[in-house]
């Protein structure tokens, strides 16, 4: 028989109920069963043994600007909904809700994240702050003074975000330059187009280097 004769093979027929009981297979491994929980959590469990959550809340602790919370959530919350919806911490602002706009970026352990591509479940054991946490109207954080001093802000929606961004570049370097301060608000979007004042109030809160240079001397509030 010549080969081009031959008929091809037709894939074993899938029924539709063959279909969604494997999908829905599928979908229960994916969303109930994480694999490696955060640092503190590990320690509760025996080695080897697979966690599993959901699809029902679950009692969760975070710790939340030096406090510790409980809450009740899906596993399928993210840190930024647990932060403003249920605990009503809305100065982390969601925006793009895709983390390209670090609007909602807070601190995780004191490394600048966005919340919104965290689940709150996987911040179990990490030390979380928000803007909130930063400082206060009374007590302001240097960053969040700096850019109320050089009116580095418009509609304000980025700001937490920036100010966040800017403050933990600032703890990784006092003496940050001025390329690094653009380097660490690279992901920051301002619609308004205040990335001007936005370095300009960074650079005002930069520390004095060892060396003295004139770049990063500090204005202080009193100056």
């Amino acid at each position: 028989m010549n080969r081009d004769d031959r008929k091809p093979r037709k894939p074993p027929a899938i029924s539709r109920r063959s279909f969604i009981k494997g999908a829905g297979a599928v979908a229960a491994a994916a969303g109930l069963v994480r694999v490696g929980p955060a640092a503190a959590d590990e320690k509760r469990l025996p080695a080897g043994v697979v966690e599993k959550l959901g699809p029902e809340a679950a009692t969760i602790e975070l710790s939340i600007n030096g406090k510790p919370v409980a809450l009740e959530i899906e596993p399928r919350v993210t840190l930024l909904s647990a932060l403003r919806e249920h605990l009503g911490l809305t100065g982390t602002k969601l925006v793009c809700d895709r983390g390209a706009c670090g609007a909602c970026t807070v601190h995780l352990d004191g490394k600048p994240v966005t919340s919104c591509m965290m689940l709150a479940i996987d911040a179990r054991g990490h030390q979380i702050t928000t803007i909130e946490g930063l400082g206060t109207p009374s007590n302001m954080h240097p960053v969040q003074a700096a850019f109320v001093e050089t009116d580095a802000l418009q509609c304000g929606f980025c700001t937490p975000g920036m100010v966040m961004s800017v403050a933990a570049a600032l703890e990784r370097n006092p003496a940050a330059t001025i390329d690094e301060i653009k380097h660490a608000t690279a992901g920051n979007i301002c619609r308004c187009g205040t990335y001007p004042h936005v370095f300009v109030a960074a650079l005002r809160a930069v520390k004095p280097a060892q060396t003295g240079s004139a770049r990063s001397v500090r204005a202080t509030r009193d100056a």
